[in-house]
């Protein structure tokens, strides 16, 4: 499969990179080991039942999904016959997020707050295109080292974060392709949580 600059390199026009990467990004998710998506799910469903947190992480990019994530995993998923997702992103405390980037290093900003929070048995969701990301690295060791599900969702070469994860959700693309990674990673988003939600509620309107 050609990467990205290949394909632009053979396109003359906006037009022709557009379909192009939508043709790409389809020859990628036709890839995807949808079993692993199923474990995801799984994982997610056994929390609730155990009423165990759900904690997401990631930089940049992936700090917004995980703020997305964690939205659609907690409120749109929830009924009055089932128990709540008990999800939480760790990227959107501004004042704790910043005290312990200056005070202990930016390394520091989410293991941190798992030791303060995290139980056996919740789960942290490492968002990281690299899977190399410190922070992100250091969180899910810390999560694995304590009794937590580490679920890995990483591109390129799956970094440390996939070595060490229960389960990794891996999109292997070319170095630098962070672009279809992080689309990647908000359709698993939409994926679960409609699953969950029609498995739920039978219906996706509010």
């Amino acid at each position: 499969m050609a990467d990205l600059v290949t394909l632009f390199n053979a396109t003359h026009s906006s037009a022709q990179f557009a379909s192009a990467y939508l043709a790409y990004l389809a020859d990628i998710l036709q890839a995807i080991d949808v079993s692993i998506i199923e474990q995801i799910i799984d994982a997610f469903s056994t929390a609730a039942e155990n009423e165990k947190t759900i904690y997401f992480l990631g930089n940049g990019g992936s700090a917004v999904t995980a703020t997305h994530f964690a939205s659609d995993m907690a409120v749109n998923t929830r009924t009055n016959q089932h128990k709540p997702l008990r999800a939480v992103s760790l990227v959107d405390n501004l004042a704790l997020l910043t005290c312990v980037s200056n005070d202990e290093g930016f390394e520091n900003i989410f293991i941190r707050q798992l030791e303060i929070f995290m139980q056996p048995g919740d789960i942290v969701v490492g968002l990281s295109v690299s899977g190399n990301s410190p922070n992100v690295v250091h969180a899910c060791q810390y999560a694995k080292d304590n009794g937590a599900t580490v679920i890995a969702c990483t591109g390129f070469s799956g970094g440390k974060i996939g070595s060490l994860a229960d389960i990794h959700f891996h999109i292997p693309t070319p170095l630098g392709e962070y672009g279809p990674v992080e689309d990647i990673f908000q359709i698993l988003d939409h994926l679960i949580y409609t699953y969950l939600r029609l498995s739920r509620v039978g219906s996706l309107s509010h």
